[in-house]
């Protein structure tokens, strides 16, 4: 693969997703937030009581809040619900959560640790969204993690599980992770890209691969223009992506609301469990929602576990620890304690760019108390029959399990 360096020559959506990366960097200093966190106290102050109102990205992490919704289920927990707002990047999602426009979002989890202790905003994971559904995907002649020495990959964003494990995998082979320049035989260079972008970039050579959620792992399979070098689940077991972010004030102050919200976000992972065909056809652009762009059938190869071309994936290494029988993605809402306390450990050690001086003072148990409230993910798991609804050990803990 010819070496690449974007930062000479760069298309459009390059340029924007530079730019997107700097508003976001900004918005994750205190002093970059303060506007809008002052614009959210004046929404709060003229509607105390607001509706839930979802924001997301179009792809398969926001799958739970898209299908309460549709099924009416937070109407059901008697809550009045706005019709969920889809977002084109990760900096205006955060701009409209920090500004109030939105109460309830799917946020990359470290970007939550970036957003509370860079920001000082106010907010708190309240639930999962999922576990697993990304992965590693490269160009058709790449066999293995060492044939990315010398090229570009592309990232969703540094405060990204993707950025943590990617990194991980790259360090196994002896290859270094860099920002800026020419990467070196030994060097990969990693890019923030926009997800939508990802594809495109990657059918015209531009990069060597991709590391994102789905489905855009899947349609690049279904286009021909790549293959998946490995999932992520398959590295870091049940990994969380993306988790529900409330604001505090909410928890704080509306405490039956929050947990009703919570509720319907529970009720919804339990319903996917056994309808998974019917959460592709409501995701997709076929539903009357519309709530993404991706056919049903794309969003049907990660969706629905009887897809999952098992054999396949092991034979080529997309899959290496078979004895996890993992899903190509699942859902589960209770925001464990011992992955929060890891994801902390682990970004310490991972190259990110951009205002990161914070991470160095951060204690992993205080921030696994500090920025996650699951007293209401609990209430609402142990209403519907507690964790072996979900196919998990009844008493909350775990123990993470990464490999190479």
């Amino acid at each position: 693969m010819k070496k690449t360096d974007l930062s000479q020559n760069e298309p459009v959506a390059t340029q924007e997703a530079r730019r997107q990366f700097l508003k976001l960097s900004s918005l994750f200093t205190a002093a970059g937030a303060l506007p809008l966190l002052n614009l959210h106290k004046q929404a709060r102050a003229a509607e105390t009581d607001a509706p839930l109102r979802i924001g997301y990205l179009p792809i398969t992490d926001a799958t739970p809040l898209l299908v309460a919704h549709n099924n009416g289920i937070f109407e059901e927990q008697g809550i009045k619900v706005e019709k969920p707002r889809l977002f084109r990047s990760w900096a205006q999602l955060v701009e409209a959560f920090l500004a109030g426009q939105v109460n309830a979002v799917h946020l990359l989890s470290p970007m939550t640790i970036w957003a509370r202790y860079g920001s000082q905003s106010k907010a708190k994971i309240v639930a999962w969204n999922h576990m697993s559904g990304s992965g590693l995907t490269v160009q058709p002649n790449i066999n293995d993690l060492s044939d990315l020495g010398g090229t570009t990959v592309a990232i969703p964003f540094w405060y990204s599980i993707h950025n943590v494990v990617l990194q991980h995998l790259l360090k196994s082979k002896g290859l270094e992770s860099i920002a800026d320049g020419e990467p070196g035989p030994k060097q990969v260079k990693l890019v923030v890209m926009a997800p939508s972008d990802m594809l495109p970039a990657l059918a015209n050579r531009r990069i060597s691969g991709y590391i994102v959620a789905e489905p855009f792992n899947a349609a690049a399979e279904q286009l021909k223009v790549g293959k998946i070098l490995r999932f992520t689940g398959d590295v870091w077991k049940d990994h969380a992506c993306c988790v529900v972010l409330m604001h505090e004030e909410d928890t704080v102050n509306r405490p039956e609301w929050s947990q009703a919200v919570v509720n319907g976000i529970v009720q919804a992972q339990a319903w996917i469990q056994d309808n998974r065909e019917e959460t592709a056809r409501i995701l997709s652009k076929e539903h009357d929602q519309r709530y993404t762009p991706h056919a049903y059938e794309t969003l049907a190869e990660v969706l629905v576990p009887a897809k999952l071309n098992r054999a396949m994936y092991e034979k080529n290494g997309a899959i290496v620890n078979t004895e996890w029988e993992e899903k190509r993605i699942d859902f589960q809402p209770y925001p464990f304690p011992s992955y929060t306390e890891e994801l902390v450990r682990r970004l310490k050690d991972t190259l990110v760019s951009g205002r990161n001086d914070f991470l160095a003072e951060l204690d992993p148990a205080y921030v696994a108390k500090d920025l996650v409230d699951d007293r209401f993910a609990r209430k609402a798991i142990e209403s519907i029959g507690g964790l072996p609804v979900f196919g998990l050990q009844p008493d909350y803990e775990r123990q993470e399990i990464i490999t190479v």
